[in-house]
C-alpha cells in the first residue's frame, strides 16, 4: 500500500511541474490531458503528502522525547499522544480515498429510471422513485433536472432521466444502482391484492465536456415531434432529438424542452454521460478483483432494496436492514445512504491494514 501511495504521490508532483511547464501550456489537448490526471490525483496524493509530514513531525517529537533536555522532554511526551491520534485517523482516511471509486468526487450525476415487470403500476412505481430523489435532492441542496421523460397516461414514466448536480453528488447516489422492487395494492386493484413491480436506477457519473469530446461526425442526429400519453403534450415541430453513436451503438434521446437546440444540448450530456460510463465498466472489469469490498456490484439487474407499503418498510438486501418507509419517501434517504457508506468504509477497513 505504501509503495503504491510514494508511486501516486510521485506521479502527482510531476504532473504538477508539467502544468506550469511552456510546452504544455502551449498545447491545450496535452494541459487537458495533464489537467485531468492532476485532478485525479489531487485529493489522495495531497492527504498522504500531509500524512507524511505528519510521520516526521511525530519522529522528531519521539527522538526529542528521548533526548537529555527535561523541558523538551516534557513538551514531547505532551504532544505525542495527540500526534499518534491524528496519525491513525489520517491513515483510516487514506484508506477510504485509496478504494473510493475514482469518481467519487464528481459534482453532477445522471440518474437513468426505468420501469420493469408490472406494466402501469411499475411506471408509477418510478415517478415514486423521482419524487424521493427529488425530495432528498431539496434536502440537502442540490439542483436536480428532467433530461427526458417517456409520460404514461395514469402518471407515471416508462424512463426518465434526470440530472442531479450539487456537492459530493455521485459519492452519496452510487448506492442507488440496481433493481427496486415495490409492494403494494395499486389504485387500479379492486381485490385488494398485494403487487410486487420493479424499476431499475442507474447511477452514472457525468463527465466534463474536456473529458469527453464526439465530432459531430461520429454520431447521427435524428429529429422527431415530441410525444405524450394520449397525445397530450405533443409537440407539433420537429424538437424532439435522437443521437445515436455510430461506433458503439448507444442511442439517446431527448423531447422534454420545446426548443430542439435545448434538446440537443440534453442528449448531447446524456450519450457523453452514457460513453464516459461505458469506458468506466471496461476499468471496473480490469479492477474487479481490487474492488471485491465494495458493498454491491453496481449491477442495474441486482436486487437491492424493497419497498413495503402495506408494512410500512423499506428493506435495504445490502444492509439486511429495514426502515421506515414514509420517511425515506418524504425525503430522508440519507439515513439509508449513510448506512451503507459506513458499511463500506468498514468492509474497506476490515481488508485493508497500514503498513
Amino acid at each position: 500500500m505504501r509503495e503504491e501511495l510514494d508511486s501516486k504521490l510521485a506521479r502527482f508532483e510531476e504532473l504538477e511541474a508539467l502544468l506550469g511547464h511552456p510546452a504544455v501550456l502551449a498545447d491545450s489537448q496535452r494541459m487537458a490531458t495533464v489537467a485531468r490526471e492532476h485532478g485525479s490525483l489531487a485529493r489522495l496524493a495531497r492527504r498522504y503528502r500531509d500524512f507524511l509530514a505528519l510521520e516526521r513531525e511525530i519522529a522528531e517529537h519521539t527522538e526529542m522525547a528521548a533526548g537529555a533536555d527535561p523541558d523538551l522532554r516534557e513538551l514531547a511526551e505532551a504532544e505525542l499522544p495527540d500526534l499518534q491520534h491524528r496519525h491513525e485517523t489520517e491513515w483510516d482516511e487514506i484508506l477510504d480515498a485509496c478504494h473510493d471509486d475514482p469518481d467519487a468526487d464528481r459534482a453532477r450525476c445522471i440518474i437513468e429510471l426505468r420501469a420493469g415487470t408490472g406494466g402501469d403500476e411499475a411506471a408509477l412505481f418510478v415517478r415514486d422513485l423521482f419524487e424521493m430523489y427529488r425530495r432528498y435532492a431539496a434536502e440537502i441542496g442540490w439542483d436536480i433536472e428532467v433530461l427526458d421523460a417517456s409520460p404514461t397516461e395514469l402518471g407515471g414514466f416508462k424512463d426518465l432521466v434526470i440530472g442531479v448536480a450539487g456537492q459530493e453528488v455521485f459519492r452519496r447516489l452510487q448506492y442507488e444502482s440496481g433493481g427496486h422492487r415495490v409492494q403494494r395494492v395499486p389504485d387500479t386493484e379492486t381485490k385488494g391484492r398485494v403487487h410486487t413491480s420493479a424499476a431499475t436506477v442507474a447511477v452514472l457519473p457525468e463527465p466534463e465536456d474536456v473529458e469527453v469530446t464526439i465530432a459531430p461526425e461520429e454520431y447521427r442526429k435524428d429529429l422527431f415531434c415530441a410525444s405524450g400519453p394520449g397525445g397530450q403534450h405533443v409537440n407539433k415541430t420537429t424538437s424532439a432529438v435522437r443521437l445515436t453513436h455510430l461506433e458503439t451503438g448507444i442511442v439517446v434521446q431527448c423531447q422534454d424542452e420545446k426548443s430542439q437546440h435545448k434538446n440537443f444540448a440534453k442528449a448531447l450530456r446524456v450519450l457523453k454521460t452514457r460513453l464516459y460510463e461505458r469506458q468506466r465498466q471496461i476499468e471496473h472489469e480490469k479492477r474487479a478483483s481490487e474492488r471485491r469490498g465494495l458493498v454491491g456490484s453496481g449491477d442495474r439487474s441486482q436486487r437491492i432494496r424493497t419497498y413495503n407499503f402495506p408494512q410500512n418498510r423499506l428493506t435495504d438486501h445490502r444492509l439486511n436492514q429495514n426502515f421506515n418507509l414514509e420517511n425515506i419517501l418524504a425525503g430522508r434517504l440519507g439515513l439509508v445512504i449513510e448506512a451503507l457508506a459506513e458499511r463500506a468504509r468498514q468492509e474497506r477497513r476490515g481488508n485493508v491494514t497500514a503498513g
